[in-house]
């Protein structure tokens, strides 16, 4: 539930909204995702938080962030860590949870509700210390995927939760139609 009133702010864990996205088959649209939310309420910020591989010539998430920094979003990025596991596969890691959580904190006295575009059961917590503050908490994931995109004491703890699935609609970007090339001789030739 939304109040046209009321102060809001996004908080978008990243990697795990483009999870979910993925599993459940569809591309988000920043710029509908903005549209929607200030339609909801008075929008103070959207967040959105990722880490980043520094030393890659070219990142295929950089054109988004790009993108997100000069269309109304707040940038939240750090240098993800890269390491080789014990069975020699190159792995990346770049938790965004503090960083997340501590802006929540330090916001939370000037909003009314906060979104929280995140499935990952360490929220709790947070959720809970911000209902304490007297911030309505609403939760942004799937549980049509398999398995299902938020732990279940994150589901329980929100104010309210939104099934990211049914904002498909509203935020998710068109899907282009494959181009078909007609073959050369079906081509209609002047003469």
């Amino acid at each position: 539930m939304f109040y046209r009133d009321e102060r809001l702010a996004l908080f978008i864990d990243g990697s795990n909204l483009y999870a979910a996205s993925k599993s459940l088959g569809f591309d988000i649209d920043y710029k509908l995702l903005r549209a929607e939310f200030m339609r909801r309420g008075r929008m103070l910020r959207a967040f959105y938080y990722t880490a980043l591989l520094e030393n890659d010539d070219y990142s295929p998430i950089r054109p988004l962030v790009d993108w997100l920094n000069y269309n109304g979003f707040t940038m939240v990025t750090k240098p993800a860590k890269e390491f080789t596991d014990s069975m020699g596969r190159r792995k990346i890691k770049g938790n965004m949870d503090i960083e997340l959580a501590v802006d929540a904190m330090e916001l939370a006295p000037h909003v009314d509700h906060m979104v929280i575009f995140s499935g990952d059961g360490d929220f709790r917590p947070l959720v809970e210390a911000l209902q304490r503050k007297g911030v309505r908490v609403s939760v942004v994931s799937t549980i049509r995927s398999q398995p299902p995109m938020i732990a279940d004491e994150l589901r329980r703890q929100c104010d309210n939760f939104i099934e990211l699935d049914d904002l498909r609609e509203v935020i998710g970007r068109p899907q282009r139609e494959p181009r078909v090339e007609e073959p050369a001789d079906l081509v209609p030739q002047d003469d």
